[in-house]
């Protein structure tokens, strides 16, 4: 399959293996100063799926290296399109297709993302996102088109056998990660997917 590329004046944007996500790179505007980057535009990435503006903005820390969050998504009807952009750092990013109907269901794959190469990815409804961060003091920039639904959480354990290709590999040893993201349950063998 040949990956898609969608330029516009402020992004460049590379189909990745995973349905309906892009990786996009900004196209900053450098002087003797420094730089001038666009973060988001409804316009220019309406063509990767976004439906209006951003509903939420997050932002994270990651202090040392090898440390992993993830992998997470929001249950029907709160699942959401997601923009992760790097700010400081680099990190190695994950997503899962987690969607019933989609042809890479269960299938991940994965970017890395540098705030040097000024570089984001564009996540689809019901694919869920983790990553690793490659140094240290990485900082992570999320805008969100639905709000954060605490009763819609899930999460998908990173050592379940039924991912594809199994296992999901990261490039260091995992430091640091939440209890919470450890505890994460593996999918049951009648899991289905999303059905968004």
């Amino acid at each position: 399959m040949n990956a898609r590329v969608l330029e516009t004046a402020r992004f460049a944007c590379h189909e990745l293996p995973i349905a309906g996500a892009w990786h996009v790179k900004r196209k900053p505007m450098k002087d003797a100063r420094g730089f001038f980057a666009r973060v988001f535009c409804a316009e220019e990435l309406s063509a990767l799926g976004w439906p209006g503006a951003p509903v939420q903005i997050n932002h994270s820390f990651t202090a040392s290296p090898g440390s992993v969050r993830g992998l997470h998504f929001q249950h029907p009807p709160h699942t959401e399109h997601k923009l992760v952009s790097c700010m400081a750092g680099r990190i190695f990013d994950v997503l899962l297709d987690l969607r019933h109907d989609s042809p890479t269901f269960l299938h991940w794959c994965s970017v890395e993302l540098s705030a040097d190469g000024h570089e984001s990815v564009s996540i689809p409804p019901g694919v869920a996102h983790g990553f690793q961060t490659l140094v240290a003091d990485c900082q992570l920039l999320y805008l969100h088109s639905a709000a954060h639904a605490p009763g819609a959480e899930g999460g998908v354990n990173i050592r379940d056998p039924r991912l594809e290709p199994s296992p999901l590999i990261f490039p260091l040893p995992i430091a640091e990660m939440s209890e919470r993201d450890r505890q994460f349950p593996l999918l049951s063998a009648d899991f289905e997917g999303l059905r968004l």
